[in-house]
């Protein structure tokens, strides 16, 4: 199906990638240095004879006076380095979720459109895609794709073939916000006509709405996986 005919062809595998980083910081400190000072003796006086040959002992004048050592300096510290900044890194996003009226979750992946306007379809039962319009758009369709099921278990989308008016829906985003809509129309589609109807119920004109899709109906392989679409349609609260 080309163009706008492929939106919504099926809910196959894809691909999800996480980066995660990490960083690491140390302080090295200097140690502190002392300085020591020494002191000197001055030496004994000596013996001699006087001239008449009789011994005398040398007596000095006045006794040597003492030297002492000068007071050893007060001892230097080399400051320790600062610390290094610790960097800030944010926190990383916690990926939202969407909660169904009967009670099923979903991880959100933000996609785009594929180059062949397709919606594009999460890599995992437990995950739904988000295209389109933020939760705090003034207008346009927050669109939410999930799988019905996925190789022989139930998804939580299964559910939008069995929901009402009037359900409540909540979506948490990654900041922790909770977001609250009422469901107001369930619409169910044949492929063959949902080309025609794309721009009506995922179009980003009109009001805000979350728009939640999924396939289902009877299986007809091929391209086109399942026969028809479940569309449930929600306002705000």
């Amino acid at each position: 199906m080309a163009g706008k005919a492929r939106l919504l062809a099926g809910f196959a595998a894809g691909a999800v990638t996480v980066l995660a980083v990490q960083v690491a910081t140390g302080v090295i400190d200097a140690p502190p240095s002392t300085t020591v000072v020494a002191g000197t003796a001055l030496p004994a006086p000596a013996a001699g004879r006087s001239p008449g040959g009789a011994p005398v002992t040398s007596t000095p004048s006045s006794p040597p006076s003492s030297v002492q050592p000068p007071p050893p300096a007060p001892p230097t510290t080399t400051a320790a380095a600062p610390a290094a900044e610790t960097p800030r890194v944010p926190a990383p996003q916690q990926p939202g979720t969407v909660r169904l009226p009967g009670g099923g979750t979903a991880t959100l992946v933000r996609k785009e459109l594929g180059p062949d306007a397709e919606l594009p379809i999460p890599a995992d039962l437990g995950q739904a895609t988000w295209w389109g319009a933020e939760l705090d758009a003034a207008g346009g369709a927050s669109v939410f794709a999930g799988h019905v099921n996925w190789r022989g278990a139930t998804g939580p989308f299964a559910e939008l073939w069995t929901d009402r008016i009037g359900g409540p829906v909540s979506i948490v985003d990654g900041a922790g916000k909770t977001w609250r809509y009422t469901v107001s129309q369930l619409v169910t589609v044949h492929k063959n006509d949902l080309a025609a109807r794309a721009d009506e119920l995922f179009g980003q004109s009109g009001p805000h709405r979350v728009v939640l899709v999924t396939c289902g109906g009877r299986w007809v392989g091929g391209s086109d996986g399942y026969e028809e679409n479940r569309v449930v349609i929600a306002d705000p609260a």
